[in-house]
């Protein structure tokens, strides 16, 4: 996620390679973030801290008490603090770094690699109103952002942080029948993967529910309805509920245990 994020806000224009600076014990994956994104990489959190003024706290949920132990010392006032921990609260961040910090807490998905991100963010007591559009902005360079209150984004980890992965399995799924009645694999991926986007965006460029888009395809005893049936007879929509729920739930459970 990392670095999705920052290869994303330098093809964005939003900052230069050379403004970003990555920390990470690992020597491969320096050499990984540094050589997929164009920007420096360190072995050291304290060097980041010193080098930057908007951190942005991009560990497992595990690792969080031990990288804010490590830089609390070294944390100003000057310091924005941007978590995409996920579901570590924002009162796990204060504890660690004190009421004073200015503290933002953001759920992003990795097609933030492609610009078509889908981030939801919330502010602690101590960021102020630039602070929150500072993150709104950063956020707006690899997709959209909405500010939510804290407590929505475990369900927003459940659907658009965990939710590429699903619809990753409708592509595989929907080439998959397509092999299934004769298509060549690279054809049938291709045209379920445009499908996917296509139907996506007819949504967000006609601000159209669903239901009425789906609607406008189903005539009375055509293709299309009968293939609706099926999906309705396989719970397709009762699966796709379930994904969000088991993922907020577990991802509550993360910020319990963090």
């Amino acid at each position: 996620m990392a670095t999705a994020l920052a290869k994303g806000l330098v093809s964005a224009g939003f900052a230069s390679a050379d403004a970003i600076v990555a920390s990470d014990p690992s020597t491969a994956a320096r050499e990984a973030f540094a050589r997929t994104t164009g920007c420096g990489a360190t072995a050291s959190n304290v060097d980041v801290v010193r080098a930057c003024d908007v951190l942005v706290l991009a560990v497992k949920p595990a690792h969080v008490a031990e990288v804010l132990a490590d830089i609390r010392a070294d944390v100003q006032p000057k310091h924005l603090v941007i978590s995409i921990a996920a579901g570590v609260p924002l009162k796990t961040l204060i504890e660690a770094l004190g009421s004073q910090a200015r503290l933002a807490r953001v759920m992003p998905n990795t097609p933030c690699l492609v610009g078509a991100g889908a981030s939801a963010y919330a502010l602690g007591a101590g960021a102020t109103a630039e602070d929150g559009k500072l993150v709104a902005r950063l956020l707006a360079t690899v997709g959209i952002a909405v500010e939510l209150p804290e407590s929505l984004l475990d369900a927003v980890t459940g659907l658009s942080g965990s939710g590429p992965a699903y619809i990753y399995q409708v592509i595989e799924a929907l080439s998959d029948g397509g092999v299934l009645m004769g298509l060549p694999r690279d054809v049938a991926t291709r045209l379920a993967s445009q499908t996917v986007l296509g139907a996506a965006q007819m949504v967000v460029q006609t601000g159209e529910a669903p239901a009425v888009l789906k609607d406008a395809v189903a005539s009375p005893g055509g293709t299309t309805i009968a293939g609706l049936h099926a999906l309705e007879a396989g719970g397709l929509r009762a699966a796709l509920m379930n994904a969000v729920k088991a993922a907020t739930l577990r991802s509550k459970e993360l910020g319990e245990t963090s």
